[in-house]
C-alpha cells in the first residue's frame, strides 16, 4: 500500500521497527497497575529532540520531544501522520485520521503555549482541537458540535494494514463473505466477525487498542459528557480488516439510539502510544487532570473548578446480587457513577452545572427516578435513597418466573454470545426449542432473542395447581429493544389470545444482529382470564409466544425483540 503522508523533516527518528506481525490483543480497563506503570503520560523520552511544531507546507507537524511526531492538515484539520519511534502508523486507504469521514475546507491554525501546542480547526460551527505536551507520546483531542450540520460525532484513528492483525470478533481480515449488509461478516467456520462486535458497554471500558512488537496503540476514551445513550450503550470501538485498523471515539452514532444528540464539547479524548503496555490510568476520564488547558482558549471548555459533585449516602432497597449504578441525564450532559456494594453509597465528579434526572439501575433496568441541581464548585448531597419495592419487578410474588428481571438478557441462551457475534454464528445453540417450568433450565433453555421469521410461537409449559387456575393471573414479558417493531402476542393453551399490544418506543435501526440488546426496557402486561388454563392439576398449559409486526424482513432481520424476564403472577 502507498504511503499518503509528506515525509518528515530529520529528527533523528530511528528506522522502522521489525516484527510487528502479531496477534493484538484488546486491552480493557482491568489491564494490571505493573503493565499500565510501562507508560505513563510522562515517561522518559526515547529520544533527545526539541520539544516544538513546524510547517512542511501542507501540514503542521509536532514533535513531542519524545518519540512522537505528528502532522495535521493545514487544509481540513486531518490527521495526516502518526510516526511513532520512526514507524508511520497512520493511515489506510489513502484516507487519514479525522472527524466522520473528514472535515471539508477548514481554518487551521497552531499555537505554542510552554510546555503545550494546541492545533485549532473550525468547519462551520464544528470546532476540533489537537494537544500535545512536552515528553509525551500522547494526542489530546476535542470536538465541539455545536449542531447537528455534521451527521453524528465520531472520531477514527485509521491505522496501516499489516501492523495490528488479530482475529478477534471486532476483525473481520480473515473473514471475506459477507453475512449482513457490508459489514458482517462469515470466517469459513462459522464464526462471524463485524467491527460492532466490541462486546463492551461505555461503562466497561476505558481505553481500546492494541499492542503487538513491542508498541502499543490506544484510544482513551472521554467521559462521554456529551455522548447520548447511557452507561449501557454499546458501540463500535475499533476494527481490523486487510486494508487497515480503526480505533474510534464515538459518541453519537446511527445505531440503536435512544437519546437525541447533545451539543458541545467533549474531551479530551487521547490517542496514546505506548512501548506495548497500557495507557497510563492518569489519561483516563476519571482521573485525567487537563488544569493545563485551562487558559487555552478551546471553546467550550469548563476547568474544574466550573464544575461539581453528587454524592449520596447510600441506596436501600437493592437486591445485593446486581449492581446498581446511578446515572445522572439532561439535554446538555450526561454521567453515570456505580453504587458500593456494601450500601449503596457513590459519587459523581466533573459534573456541569445545571438540573438531571437521576436514576438508580438494578443492572440495567431502571428501579428509581428523581432529581438533583449540580452547581459549580459545590458538592450536592443526597439523603439515603429507598428504592420503593413496588418499582422492583422481582419482588412481585409469582407462579413462576423464568431469569430475573434485571434489564438484560443475560442468562437466557445464547445471551452471553450475543455482545459479539451474528445470530447465525455456528457457535450459537438452535434459538427454537420449547421451555418446561420446574425442569431446572427454563431460563438457559429460553432463547435471548425473539423472531418472526426464527423461533416465533416458542412454547412454555407449566402446570397449576387448581386453585390458581381458578382464577386469572397477569403474564408479564419483560424486553430491552426490538426490531422492525417486533413485540410478543401470547396465546394460552391455543384457546385464548391476546390483542396485539402497540409498539414501545424503540431505536429504528439494526440491533439484534449488530452486538446490542440495549434499547428502551418495556414490560407487556397480559390479563389471563381464568377460562383460558386448563383445570386438571396434572396436565401442562402452554403458553405460545408469537413475534407480531408488519414490519422487518426475512430470518434475522425479520421483526424481532431481546428478553429481560418473563413471569405469571400469583
Amino acid at each position: 500500500m502507498p504511503e499518503h503522508s509528506t515525509p518528515l523533516p530529520d529528527t533523528g527518528t530511528r528506522p522502522p521497527e521489525q516484527g510487528v506481525r502479531r496477534r493484538a490483543v484488546l486491552a480493557g480497563a482491568a489491564a494490571t497497575a505493573a503493565v499500565a506503570a510501562l507508560a505513563g503520560p510522562l515517561s522518559p523520552a526515547a529520544r533527545a529532540v526539541a520539544f516544538g511544531y513546524g510547517d512542511d507546507g501542507s501540514n503542521y507537524v509536532v514533535d513531542t520531544g519524545a518519540s512522537l511526531v505528528f502532522k495535521v492538515s493545514k487544509a481540513n484539520g486531518d490527521l495526516t501522520s502518526l510516526v511513532y519511534k520512526g514507524v508511520e502508523y497512520q493511515g489506510y486507504g489513502g484516507k487519514n485520521s479525522h472527524v466522520e469521514s473528514g472535515l471539508g475546507a477548514s481554518t487551521v491554525t497552531v499555537a505554542q503555549s510552554g510546555s503545550t501546542i494546541l492545533i485549532s480547526v473550525t468547519y462551520g460551527t464544528l470546532k476540533l482541537y489537537y494537544a500535545a505536551r512536552s515528553g509525551e507520546n500522547n494526542v489530546y483531542v476535542w470536538t465541539n458540535k455545536a449542531d447537528a450540520s455534521v451527521s453524528a460525532t465520531r472520531y477514527i484513528v485509521r491505522v496501516k494494514a499489516g501492523l495490528f492483525l488479530n482475529d478477534e470478533p471486532d476483525s473481520y481480515t480473515y473473514a471475506p463473505t459477507t453475512i449482513e449488509a457490508s459489514d458482517v461478516f462469515a470466517k469459513a467456520d462459522g464464526q462471524s466477525r463485524s467491527k460492532h462486535f466490541s462486546k463492551l458497554r461505555v461503562i466497561d471500558y476505558d481505553y481500546v487498542g492494541w499492542s503487538a512488537g513491542g508498541v502499543g496503540l490506544w484510544m482513551v476514551r472521554s467521559n462521554h459528557e456529551k455522548a447520548s445513550g447511557g452507561p449501557f450503550y454499546r458501540s463500535l470501538l475499533r476494527h481490523q480488516s486487510a486494508d487497515g485498523g480503526g480505533l474510534y471515539e464515538i459518541l453519537h452514532y446511527g445505531q440503536n439510539q435512544t437519546e437525541a444528540q447533545r451539543f458541545g464539547l467533549q474531551g479530551p479524548y487521547v490517542i496514546a502510544l505506548t512501548d506495548g503496555g497500557a495507557p497510563s490510568p492518569s489519561l483516563y476520564h476519571g482521573s485525567i487532570d487537563t488544569s493545563w488547558a485551562d487558559a487555552l482558549g478551546i471553546s467550550g471548555y469548563v476547568p474544574a473548578n466550573g464544575r461539581g459533585r453528587v454524592a449520596g449516602v447510600g441506596i436501600t432497597g437493592r437486591d445485593t446480587a446486581y449492581p446498581y449504578t446511578v446515572g445522572l441525564a439532561s439535554p446538555a450532559a450526561q454521567y453515570w457513577g456505580q453504587a458500593r456494594a456494601s450500601d449503596g453509597y457513590f459519587s459523581i465528579a466533573k459534573v456541569l452545572p445545571g438540573t438531571y434526572a437521576l436514576t438508580v439501575f438494578k443492572g440495567e433496568l431502571a428501579v428509581y427516578t428523581g432529581s438533583v441541581t449540580v452547581a459549580a464548585g459545590a458538592i450536592t448531597t443526597l439523603n439515603s435513597i429507598a428504592v420503593p419495592a413496588t418499582s422492583d419487578p422481582s419482588n412481585a410474588s409469582a407462579i413462576w418466573r423464568i431469569n430475573d428481571w434485571n434489564g438484560t438478557p443475560a442468562g437466557f441462551k445464547n445471551a452471553a454470545l450475543m455482545t459479539y457475534a451474528h445470530p447465525s454464528d455456528s457457535r450459537a445453540a438452535p434459538w427454537t426449542g420449547n421451555v418446561v417450568i420446574g425442569s431446572g433450565t427454563e431460563t438457559s433453555a429460553f432463547p435471548c432473542y425473539l423472531w418472526k421469521d426464527v423461533n416465533s410461537g416458542i412454547v412454555v409449559h407449566f402446570r397449576l395447581t387448581a386453585a390458581q387456575a381458578a382464577a386469572a393471573h397477569t403474564l408479564r414479558i419483560g424486553v430491552t429493544t426490538a426490531y422492525a417493531n417486533g413485540r410478543p402476542q401470547v396465546v394460552v393453551n391455543d384457546t385464548w389470545t391476546s390483542a396485539v399490544p402497540s409498539p414501545p418506543a424503540q431505536p429504528d435501526t439494526r440491533s439484534l444482529t449488530n452486538g446490542s440488546y440495549r434499547g428502551n426496557n418495556h414490560t407487556f402486561t397480559y390479563s389471563v382470564p381464568a377460562s383460558a388454563w386448563q383445570t386438571d392439576p396434572a396436565t401442562y398449559n402452554t403458553l405460545r409466544i408469537h413475534v407480531a409486526s408488519g414490519s422487518g424482513t426475512t430470518s434475522y432481520l425479520s421483526a424481532g425483540t431481546s428478553v429481560d424476564a418473563i413471569d405469571l403472577l400469583a
